[in-house]
């Protein structure tokens, strides 16, 4: 047998044996891997997906939370693991932000691989204890000068959105602020409710309850536009603070060699469930939008990449370090 046919053989035997994984697939349980803890900007909208995916791909689908070192924990974990469609990582923000300032083990574009966007936004907010003498942001700014050493904000870490609208805060107004690091929205969220810190960014769903149980007061919207449900509450570019916008978005990604027609299934089950009213509607509630249709893994490739490109802009405002590029 020659060598060109042997080939033959073995493209064919690999063709065959893809399309039997897609014709098999799922048959066992699928988990959501949220890089960070329970209650923030990516463990909500993957709690709410799961139910919705679990009807339509016929397997349980569980939402696993791996926190740690500003979700490169959880993404690592996800990049390890069998690129068989079963373990998926709930992609956001951090993933891009990372590039910029901490060292990863891994290329967010080309070390996974894109299943489909599941929301855009929420933005972060600026919030305060409910009992908070500061009523707005001038007053944070001015309070900030006036204790210079003695006033925090919460965040996720050194990487995140919440980090770099500090560092962003603090090189517009000209204040110390300092960062606390949480892992994760919900985490940093409970800790301005319980006093741990005077304040924090955080991501609106992070914060939804705690506002609706009149626990939390919110300053500012860091985000393009001000909120449907705090329609009095400013955007910081409102307020002078300008390009303060930190508006999010979540996504599924599978590692990288995830066979393209388990991405299919995959991407097909995602688009069903974001037409389910019941789950546009939690969606709302939270702040966030459904994404753009066509809903592709080419079409949230694209976006990953441009996202690349928008958070190196926002590194170099707020002085990310840039250790990958």
């Amino acid at each position: 047998m020659s060598a060109r046919s042997l080939l033959g053989i073995l493209l064919a035997t690999v063709a065959l044996t893809t399309v039997a994984q897609a014709e098999d697939f799922p048959n066992r349980p699928i988990s959501l891997v949220v890089a960070f803890a329970p209650g923030g900007l990516t463990d909500v909208p993957a709690r709410i997906l799961a139910p919705e995916l679990q009807q339509r791909l016929g397997q349980p689908v569980v939402v696993e939370n791996k926190p740690g070192a500003s979700g490169v924990t959880g993404d690592s974990y996800v990049l390890r693991s069998a690129p068989d469609g079963y373990t998926l990582l709930i992609s956001a923000i951090a993933e891009v932000q990372n590039l910029y300032y901490i060292h990863v083990p891994y290329n967010i574009l080309t070390d996974f691989s894109p299943v489909a966007k599941i929301a855009d936004g929420p933005p972060l907010v600026l919030v305060v204890n409910a009992k908070s003498e500061l009523k707005s942001v001038a007053d944070l700014v001015a309070y900030a000068k006036a204790n210079p050493t003695k006033t925090n904000l919460s965040t996720t870490g050194p990487a995140s959105s919440p980090a770099i609208a500090v560092a962003q805060l603090n090189s517009l107004a000209g204040t110390t602020i300092v960062p606390v690091p949480y892992n994760g929205s919900g985490p940093a969220a409970t800790a301005v409710v319980s006093g741990e810190v005077q304040g924090g960014f955080v991501f609106y769903p992070s914060a939804a309850g705690f506002v609706d149980g009149g626990q939390m007061r919110v300053l500012a919207v860091a985000g393009a536009r001000r909120l449907a449900n705090l329609p009095n509450v400013p955007t910081m570019t409102e307020l002078g603070f300008k390009n303060f916008q930190h508006d999010a978005f979540v996504g599924i990604s599978a590692p990288r060699d995830t066979p393209q027609p388990v991405i299919a299934v995959l991407n097909k089950a995602v688009n069903e469930s974001l037409a389910s009213s019941t789950l546009q509607k939690r969606v709302e509630q939270f702040g966030m939008s459904l994404p753009a249709q066509p809903n592709s893994p080419e079409a949230f490739g694209r976006f990953m990449a441009d996202q690349v490109a928008h958070q190196g802009d926002l590194a170099k405002l707020s002085g990310g370090l840039q250790p990958n590029h």
